[in-house]
């Protein structure tokens, strides 16, 4: 058993969030409620990974993806949302829908680039309805 606790602590640190990454999550989600959005699930963990940020806007369910970076050097953060990273959203959104009944809501996906240097305010820029739906045709808003 020595073992496996070393592995999942392993796992744990591989895949744990980093310190900006969850600084940007609540400075995105301070962003929302700021200008309305009630913010349902901050990091919801689900099979397979994890919804940043879910809130209400109006009537819309709003599944937001945050990425934080320090700067665009490796590219503009909106550019991390891959075609992949898309469809396992997607996946993810119609789990949260089901296990909350909210299947009948309308339902956009969003996401909240931050770029947050090392000195100076974060700069927050907020695609909304930034991708459709990705998938065979399990959702639909």
């Amino acid at each position: 058993m020595r073992l496996g606790t070393a592995a999942s602590r392993w796992l744990r640190r591989l895949f744990a969030e980093s310190p900006l990454g969850k600084r940007g999550e609540r400075r995105a989600a301070r962003y929302l409620r700021r200008r309305g959005y009630r913010i349902l699930a901050r990091g919801d963990r689900l099979f397979p990974g994890e919804l940043d940020l879910v809130a209400l806007d109006r009537d819309t369910v709003v599944f937001v993806e945050v990425k934080t970076r320090r700067s665009a050097e490796a590219g503009h953060p909106v550019e991390a949302v891959t075609p992949a990273k898309q469809r396992r959203l997607t996946r993810l959104a119609v789990t949260f829908l089901k296990r909350h009944g909210l299947l009948e809501r309308p339902a956009r996906f969003d996401v909240i680039a931050i770029t947050w240097p090392e000195r100076g305010r974060p700069t927050i820029e907020h695609f909304e309805n930034a991708f459709d739906a990705v998938g065979r045709g399990e959702f639909y808003s």
